[in-house]
């Protein structure tokens, strides 16, 4: 062998030496490169996380509610009644504001087409009682379910009068002797169209 060919095959081997550096060092590179996002993306997700959370305390989610429109009353004020008192021995007089209480609003309408009616039965209650029955809370609490009553029935719902009358002599101070009476009443009167009335003003002179 000549000494040109054994040079020649001595320097074979550094080029093969150098392909490998180079694989090798590729190899540490993308190494570096995959560690490299890996740590991005761990990071990324966090703050993503964050973003979300602030997200929803900025817009918090909506709380469905049920709503219920027939446990909303309505009120229906009416204008102040004066009228003369049944007092013989002087001349009295009350003056009263009136509100209705309604269960549903549509019967406020209902309500308007009957207000001659509705506040001449109020006035007829109201010109029976003496100042004495007005003065006191039991007097004011019986003339409100008297209105309640009396408005109830101009506006269509049956009244039982025997029951009434009954209830009148209990707020008089007599008891009466059927018993579960007072439970029929409450629930009769649970349904009638005027759920309550109250007094939005109470003079007696």
């Amino acid at each position: 062998m000549s000494n040109a060919a054994a040079a020649a095959a001595e320097a074979a081997p550094p080029p093969k030496s150098k392909k490998t550096l180079i694989i090798i060092v590729a190899a540490v590179l993308v190494l570096a490169l995959v560690g490299a996002g890996a740590m991005l993306l761990l990071k990324k997700k966090p703050a993503e996380d964050e973003g979300d959370e602030d997200a929803a305390d900025a817009h918090p989610a909506k709380v469905a509610t049920k709503h219920d429109p027939k446990a909303v009353p309505t009120f229906v004020p009416l204008d102040v009644f004066v009228v003369n008192l049944a007092d013989k021995e002087a001349e009295r007089y009350a003056q009263v504001g009136i509100t209705l209480e309604i269960a549903e609003a549509k019967l406020g309408d209902q309500i308007k087409v009957y207000m001659p009616a509705i506040r001449h039965a109020v006035l007829m209650v109201l010109a029976d009682k003496t100042a004495a029955q007005l003065i006191d809370r039991e007097g004011k609490v019986e003339l409100a379910r008297e209105v309640q009553r009396e408005t109830s029935r101009v506006l269509g719902a049956e009244i039982d009068d025997a029951e009434a009358e009954s209830a009148g002599h209990e707020a008089g101070g007599k008891k009466d002797p059927k018993k579960g009476s007072k439970k029929k009443k409450k629930k009769a009167a649970a349904e009638l169209p005027i759920r309550a009335v109250h007094f939005s003003s109470f003079i007696v002179q």
